[in-house]
């Protein structure tokens, strides 16, 4: 095997003395890898021979570029009905630490931030039947106000679903109306682990797998680009992570909508789950290495540093991600679960982590459009190209196939 196919000869040999040749051989020739596949590198004992693997199609899509973005992450209520086992964040209307930011609160805490170039605001809450529809278009239009070229991000598919069913509206017309007022794209919580078992045991008063897909589809459809999350690392087995990430390659063969698939590493402590040791660096880097090769037709993985300490998340960048997020000013959910990640990372210190890692980083907004490289880098790096922040899926087909 030579240079060509994107791996060196050593590290080519590498691969196959770990006994990994033909999924090499597949990667190699863009082939989409298999359930058995999948399996064999979560069971495979030598992660760098994954990550080699996992490095090469990540570099084919991006080079060396390391994507990340300002942005400022406002969750505007704790309290929530749905009662997931893994939630450290959600509270009751009664607890005396709950809360709802008004407008006007919302308006106040992007003020403190004005004299920062944010991007992006992402926006998540929990599911509070008690406010009325109008709220989340007031609080849009007010981001939209404060900061008119702000991207709000806003609102999972699980909040997407409480509306519809709370305000007795279509899903397609509660994203219209949402979209009208100035939403841009919707993250990609909520989804958890994509499988019966895991809905029934860990968050039975959220929608289903199939539920969720379905809301993803209807806002690619309207235009609304999304993400797409993973939490691993609790009470879901290897081939629910499989079928979970199949679901989404499916669900991105039918809409292209999809752009970055976010593994995101549990954290029990607060939770009702405390007692579930969390996942080891060595595993975050596994996931993302298995969900790089997996998801052929994910355009973007994201080592989302707040979940696997800004470190970890700068391995990551050489098992298969690409991004690392962003700034992320103010963000509450998984600091409650015991993140000790620092809640604001500088624009500067993601950069060093970049560069220390050996990649380039680009400033990008939240399509992936690059804003530019960042000024730090040489002149042979201002030279290169900048990839294509988002190539189409592979494989696009129309239908349904039992998925919309």
């Amino acid at each position: 095997m030579s240079a060509a196919s994107g791996l060196t000869r050593l590290a080519s040999r590498y691969v196959e003395q770990a006994g990994l040749a033909s999924i090499r051989d597949k990667v190699v020739a863009s082939e989409r890898l298999t359930r058995e596949d999948g399996l064999t590198l979560y069971r495979h004992p030598d992660l760098l021979a994954l990550g080699a693997l996992a490095n090469l199609m990540r570099e084919r899509r991006h080079g060396d570029a390391a994507y990340f973005i300002v942005n400022q992450h406002i969750n505007y209520t704790n309290i929530c009905v749905a009662g997931c086992k893994f939630c450290a964040f959600y509270r009751t209307a009664k607890q005396s630490d709950a809360y709802v930011l008004s407008p006007a609160d919302v308006e106040r805490r992007m003020r403190e931030h004005l004299d920062e170039p944010i991007r992006e605001i992402h926006m998540v809450g929990g599911v509070n039947p008690d406010l009325p529809f109008s709220y989340y278009t007031d609080v849009i239009r007010t981001m939209k106000r404060v900061r008119p070229d702000v991207h709000v991000k806003a609102f999972t598919m699980v909040e997407i679903a409480a509306m519809a069913e709370n305000f007795q509206m279509p899903v397609e017309e509660v994203l219209v109306r949402l979209r009208d007022a100035g939403l841009g794209s919707l993250p990609g919580g909520g989804a958890e682990i994509l499988t019966d078992h895991a809905h029934q045991v860990l968050f039975k008063g959220k929608i289903d797998h199939q539920a969720w897909i379905d809301i993803a589809l209807t806002a690619h459809r309207l235009g609304l680009r999304s993400n797409a999350t993973m939490l691993y690392g609790h009470v879901e087995t290897i081939d629910e992570r499989l079928d979970h990430m199949i679901l989404l390659r499916e669900a991105q063969d039918i809409s292209g909508g999809f752009m970055a698939f976010i593994p995101l590493s549990f954290h029990p402590e607060n939770t009702r789950l405390a007692h579930i040791p969390k996942p080891s660096a060595a595993e975050d880097l596994r996931q993302l290495a298995v969900g790089r090769l997996m998801l052929d037709n994910f355009p973007h993985i994201k080592a989302y540093w707040i979940m696997m300490t800004p470190r970890v998340a700068q391995q990551g960048l050489h098992f298969g991600a690409d991004d690392l997020d962003g700034t992320v000013v103010t963000e509450e959910i998984f600091h409650e679960a015991g993140a000790v990640s620092p809640q604001e990372v500088a624009r500067r210190q993601l950069v060093d982590l970049i560069e220390q890692a050996g990649r380039n980083p680009v400033e990008r907004d939240t399509l992936y459009n690059p804003v530019g490289p960042y000024p730090g880098l040489d002149d042979a790096a201002r030279l290169q190209p900048l990839p294509s922040a988002a190539p189409p899926p592979r494989d696009v087909r129309t239908g349904t196939t039992g998925l919309s």
